[in-house]
């Protein structure tokens, strides 16, 4: 059988309903849950219920009940209602200074859950990020990759971290359904996690962790249906083994093959994950390894904009699910990765990590580029290009977590290294000539790819990375832990070689090191409140200049950008909120005469300047009423240009403001119902440098139900939901010189 036809099977174990989720023996009143020492990783929110979602126990008179009984059969339907809340938690793995809550630290981290992926049907990392008010999703230049916008500075795919590690997580497109919660931290972090090898991760860092063996079994069967014609499932078994259930293992399988609701675009998503794990009182470790392969036949892609002149408007919105790209057009994305981590206790003062990461990926596509030269007519042209692409990457982190007091202080000291090696193999064939084109009216060709770099079928090195680092830094708490003062910094060394498609000769060598310090103060006024200030660095490496500037070949610093934050939060446990005001600046490249020669030095002196508020809320609102959201704004600007020819005007594709609320309401005289509903706002965002033209805001809602009973005795799930329920038509944004065009309406079961 292979890997699709096994997802499928899951959809027929599940025909009672389309949309069905089959929890078997994971939320019986009367299930046992094991014992877990108390310096064991916690479990799942989404299967052992956090505190301000959870239920009260099971009714202590449901055992003395005949099998069968309604309040027994009430109980459980109640218990897996609540098991599938919404949970957005404030807090998760901060890198150097390990897993920590949100009210004690002075930065702003959200985690989001296992089963809000599941109950949305998120089948990429951008499905999940809709769901956060301070993230956008964009594309990429020619392809289908995700591009996520935090605080309007770009994180590449390359710069996500899976368990805090860089490199590892497949680099175009993520398949959330392998992972127990998605961290989204907003801010620079560079001495928190290092330099992201992708150069990105200026404006934030999303982190993502694994599932792993929770203390209650799991048996979760799920169907789904998307429009117009997808079809898929999902099987999630989690089991613990052996004597204080010491061992724990976890499989997930999830796939979806069909076409979309964008006219023409067909998606195939396979997904597997295994995750295994051992305690005692002293040590853990953990190991996960999965496989991902996601594959876009005949894709939407980006529109390049970039040869529009300066006055042109920005093009009126096609239909939104109209195609512009290509038939033959497709990408292949199959990756192998996992994670080892390692914590052993010394004394309960000093407690000693590992972590160990590896991916290998092969990437292949036929990729169709669609470039807008009249904004009005919708006319352009087309290019073609095939690109082979592997990656294989390893990264690793070990450090030591210490407490100690030295009189009315208590410190914790946060020491160690990191080091991440990247190589990378490539190739490509392309087309001399593009063919006319119309995003209006568009037509289809074949496509003539002749002038080449490399062999597509045994593609060479073109690059080899590897960065180091080491970190220090100490917490001092005091005043009965109501202030704790943080500084430290982090050395990094960034090494890169470039090397030319076909022969593999050396192109460029860089070889540059930088020390980013941080300093944090978080202040308790009260118990369930803070006020916080953090400085801190984002980290990438500088340029190598090129052979047409007077002074090719220099190589400068890593750029470094530099943080002020202060902010207030306020975490009752069933309630968050948080507020934070922020301002990023970051060096820049540019180019400027040099003399009166005629010739042009490339510097980087260009600044970014992006300063904002950034207001969020999760939580329950009233018993039974949640709610998740918050509100951005954003002031980007561009501080030094070129002869200061757009000098104070705003950044490309930042929008002004972002706002987004989701909403979940049982139904109290419906047991089982919750009814769903979420709205997604994003304010103008400038067209042009010169900021003539603008995309305008756009608003879209999404609404929905999920709706729990039992079916021979188990719980079953059926949700059922509308994305951009007004078939709203409009561009989502324009990343740099790239124009994205928003979702249509889509039907999931």
């Amino acid at each position: 059988m292979n890997l699709r036809a096994l997802c499928l099977t899951t959809v027929l174990a599940s025909s009672l309903l389309l949309g069905v989720d089959c929890r078997v023996a994971a939320v019986a009143a009367t299930n046992a849950s094991y014992p877990v020492p108390k310096k064991v990783r916690s479990s799942s929110p989404s299967d052992v219920p956090p505190r301000n979602v959870a239920a009260k126990g099971a009714d202590t008179n449901a055992k003395d009940m005949p099998d069968g009984a309604p309040g027994q059969h009430e109980d459980i339907v109640v218990t897996a209602a609540r098991q599938n809340r919404m949970y957005v938690s404030s807090g998760g793995d901060l890198g150097a200074l390990g897993k920590k809550k949100g009210l004690d630290v002075p930065f702003n981290i959200r985690s989001y859950n296992s089963s809000l992926i599941l109950n949305q049907q998120s089948q990429t990392l951008g499905d999940v990020l809709l769901n956060d008010p301070t993230v956008r999703t964009t594309m990429g230049y020619g392809n289908y990759a995700q591009l996520f916008q935090i605080r309007g500075f770009t994180l590449y795919g390359d710069d996500v971290a899976i368990d805090g590690l860089y490199g590892v997580t497949p680099r175009q497109l993520v398949s959330p359904q392998l992972y127990d919660s998605v961290q989204v931290l907003n801010g620079a972090s560079a001495f928190l996690n290092g330099a992201a090898p992708g150069g990105s991760a200026i404006g934030g860092n999303v982190n993502l962790i694994p599932k792993r063996a929770a203390a209650t079994d799991i048996t979760r069967i799920t169907g789904d249906y998307t429009s117009g014609g997808q079809g898929g499932g999902a099987l999630d078994v989690s089991r613990r083994f052996g004597r204080d259930h010491a061992f724990g293992f976890r499989f997930n399988a999830a796939g979806m093959d069909g076409e979309t609701a964008i006219r023409g675009e067909r998606r195939d998503d396979v997904a597997l994950g295994a995750a295994f794990d051992w305690h005692n009182d002293d040590t853990r470790i953990d190991m996960n390894m999965n496989y991902q392969k996601q594959q876009v036949y005949g894709g939407r892609s980006a529109i390049i904009v970039s040869s529009l002149a300066d006055g042109m408007p920005a093009p009126k919105a096609t239909a939104p699910s109209e195609n512009w790209g290509q038939r033959w057009a497709y990408t292949d994305l199959s990756y192998l990765f996992g994670t080892l981590n390692i914590e052993h206790d010394f004394g309960s003062h000093i407690t000693a990590y590992g972590k160990f990461g590896a991916q290998g990926g092969n990437e292949m596509g036929n990729y169709a580029t669609t470039t807008l030269t009249n904004s009005r007519t919708g006319a352009g042209t087309v290019g073609a290009m095939a690109d082979a692409y592997n990656v294989m990457n390893e990264a690793t982190q070990a450090g030591i977590h210490a407490h100690v007091t030295t009189g009315p202080i208590k410190h914790e000291i946060n020491a160690g290294g990191s080091a991440i090696w990247e190589e990378s193999d490539a190739a490509y064939s392309m087309s001399l000539t593009s063919q006319a084109g119309n995003i209006y009216h568009p037509t289809q060709f074949t496509p003539s790819e002749t002038y080449s770099g490399g062999t597509l079928d045994n593609p060479g090195r073109v690059a080899w990375n590897k960065l180091y680092s080491l970190f220090l830094s100490d917490t001092m708490t005091f005043w009965h832990d109501r202030i704790a003062l943080t500084g430290g910094f982090r050395y990094q060394d960034i090494l890169s070689d470039s090397f030319a498609y076909g022969t593999g000769t050396l192109s460029t060598h860089y070889d540059a090191a930088a020390f980013s310090p941080v300093i944090g103060l978080v202040i308790h006024p009260v118990k369930h409140a803070a006020l916080y200030f953090n400085r801190i660095q984002g980290l990438s490496a500088g340029q190598t200049v090129g052979a047409t500037y007077v002074n090719a070949g220099q190589v400068f610093a890593p750029y470094q950008s530099t943080q002020y934050e202060v902010g207030a939060k306020y975490d009752i446990g069933r309630f968050a909120a948080g507020v934070a005001f922020f301002q990023t600046s970051m060096p820049q490249g540019m180019t400027e005469a040099y003399g009166n020669t005629g010739q042009e030095i490339y510097t980087q002196d260009g600044r970014q300047r992006n300063r904002g508020m950034e207001l969020t809320f999760n939580g329950e609102i009233l018993r039974g009423l949640r709610f998740n959201g918050g509100l951005t704004l954003i002031d980007a600007k561009q501080m030094h240009t070129a002869g200061g020819a757009y000098d104070g005007k705003t950044v490309i594709g930042v929008p002004n403001y972002t706002i987004n609320g989701n909403l979940e309401y049982d139904v109290p005289f419906v047991k089982g119902l919750t009814l769903v509903g979420r709205v997604i706002s994003t304010g103008k965002q400038q067209f042009n440098n010169m900021n003539t033209t603008h995309l305008p805001a756009w608003s879209r809602f999404d609404l929905g139900a999920r709706y729990t009973f039992l079916a021979a005795k188990k719980p079953l799930t059926a949700r059922f939901e509308v994305d951009n329920i007004g078939n709203q038509r409009y561009w989502a944004s324009v990343y740099q010189s790239d124009l994205v065009m928003g979702d249509p309406l889509i039907v999931e079961l």
